[in-house]
């Protein structure tokens, strides 16, 4: 089975739909032993194809838009953050801390991009929080050096930080969190209440570009990398999109530039704004939240409490490690999910573990939450009803790592390798192998995107000076091919919708 139609499949999709989407296949470009450039334009195709598909309904067109997808673009977005220039400035990616460490009996990947983690990691090996980077590089490969992986693993995660220890593909799939994320689909997705369908007013080509999300109203509650890649996605498309963080919170500045494409950012305290938040909900179409599993419970953020309160709402989850197993309340990320998974196993060498040339589980997960939430609302105006959609780093990372589906087979609802035998293996041996963590350079930026990259940039003003950036990879035939608004300033804009 291709990987779209796979993708598609699992996403409910009309199988014929698949003969609508055109690929550029370019070989070069996001080499891997993982096939990770099949994973991506995967994802971005399915995506485009739920895109292109919700125009042709609400156009009432009655076919639905060619689709186009070219790995050139999907390299490019998927090292966006690499590409991103801010006033000619390269982008910070990964703090000093944010790094494999070596242990008494292996590896652990640390992620200390965000103060308050890096001040847990330094509590929870008995530094000081106000340890100049330099020493603290020094005092914690030290400490580590004689510690068991698992033992920093589960001390630093005691702590509130984030620390994972690397594990082999038959260790991860041997333990308790491998085998309960084995056991779930790619996306998840379901009906909540029996709704009345969706009404949509048909959508007219806006400036050019017929706008599939036009008119809806997305409440984003996400923060890193992947849920926002989504809302960034769903604001391409012409939603409303509007990001509330809490105050005193911030996104790193850098990372939300790269993310905040198409939207306006604001901030909320949810613990005494709780009627601002609710007039917010009261006219929003979709939610989209990123935090760990259970962690907005308290705040009535579940998918049933906030479709009793908004009938019709779209409710899409993501989470690290998935909501449910032992692992479902860790925080987690790219880097550490590539770790525990097995992934930095089998792109490193015996002598140290490696990475994927992209953060290839954000991206792929953020693209597979948009083209969720997109079909779900093309359910909506067929069937109606409340709907989640739910996806994980760590699914995705199963997808990514397991075998193909046996010919002819479905595969969905059951694990699923991206590719086959051909391609599970291109570019081992000329690849420099990238530690988990590689923040990467200009150089790195070129080899990622491949030659040709420079179709795939774009620059522009913003009001935080000249950005470089990368083009939107999901297209279709009479779509956006740019986001309408450049990234503001983080928590600037008010909390209400236009």
């Amino acid at each position: 089975m291709d990987e779209i139609e796979y993708v598609w499949s699992v996403l409910g999709g009309d199988a014929a739909l698949t003969a609508r989407v055109a690929r550029a296949a370019r070989p070069e470009v996001l080499e891997a032993r993982l096939p990770v450039r099949a994973l991506a334009s995967a994802c971005v195709g399915a995506c485009a194809l739920a895109a292109a598909e919700l125009a042709a309904r609400r156009a009432a067109s009655g076919g639905v838009p060619a689709v186009r997808v070219d790995d050139g673009a999907v390299a490019a977005a998927f090292t966006s953050e690499r590409h991103l220039r801010i006033g000619g400035r390269e982008p910070v990616s990964f703090a000093p801390l944010s790094r494999l460490w070596r242990t008494a009996d292996g590896w652990v990947r640390t992620h200390a991009n965000y103060p308050h983690h890096r001040a847990r990691l330094l509590a929870a090996l008995g530094l000081a929080r106000d340890t100049e980077d330099a020493r603290a590089v020094d005092a914690v490969g030290s400490l580590l050096a004689g510690l068991p992986a698992r033992s920093v693993e589960e001390t630093v995660y005691a702590a509130g930080g984030a620390a994972v220890a690397l594990r082999t593909p038959e260790e991860w799939a041997a333990s308790e969190q491998g085998r309960a994320v084995a056991g779930r689909p790619l996306v998840e997705r379901g009906v909540l209440d029996a709704s009345p369908a969706r009404t949509f007013a048909p959508v007219p080509p806006s400036a050019g570009a017929l706008l599939p999300a036009a008119g809806l109203r997305v409440l984003d509650l996400t923060r890193v990398t992947a849920g926002p890649v989504a809302t960034r996605t769903l604001a391409l498309l012409g939603a409303d999109v509007l990001r509330v963080d809490p105050p005193g919170l911030p996104e790193l500045p850098d990372q939300h530039v790269d993310t905040g494409f198409g939207k306006r950012s604001a901030t909320l305290d949810l613990t005494s704004d709780q009627a601002a938040f609710e007039e917010l909900l009261g006219a929003a179409d979709v939610v989209v939240t990123g935090y760990r599993p259970g962690s907005l419970d308290r705040f009535g953020l579940s998918p049933r409490a906030l479709a009793a309160r908004r009938p019709g709402l779209v409710v899409a989850r993501l989470s690290a490690w998935g909501a449910y197993g032992p692992w479902a309340g860790r925080r987690g990320f790219d880097s550490l999910v590539q770790v525990g998974t097995g992934i930095a196993a089998l792109e490193g060498t015996a002598d140290r573990p490696g990475a994927l040339p992209a953060q290839a589980l954000d991206h792929g997960t953020g693209y597979l939450l948009a083209a969720g939430v997109l079909r779900a609302l093309t359910e909506q105006s067929r069937h109606g009803g409340s709907r989640y959609v739910e996806v994980a780093l760590a699914r995705t990372a199963a997808w990514l790592s397991a075998g193909p589906a046996p010919d002819g087979a479905s595969g969905a609802g059951r694990p699923h390798g991206v590719g086959g035998p051909s391609t599970m293996g291109t570019g081992s041996g000329a690849r420099r192998v990238r530690a988990a963590g590689d923040a990467g350079g200009p150089g790195d930026a070129g080899e990622a995107g491949g030659p040709g990259a420079s179709p795939w940039l774009r620059e522009r003003e913003s009001p935080l000076g000249r950005l470089r950036y990368a083009l939107p990879p999901v297209r279709f035939e009479g779509g956006p091919t740019d986001w309408e608004r450049a990234p503001g300033p983080w928590g600037a804009d008010a909390a209400r919708w236009v």
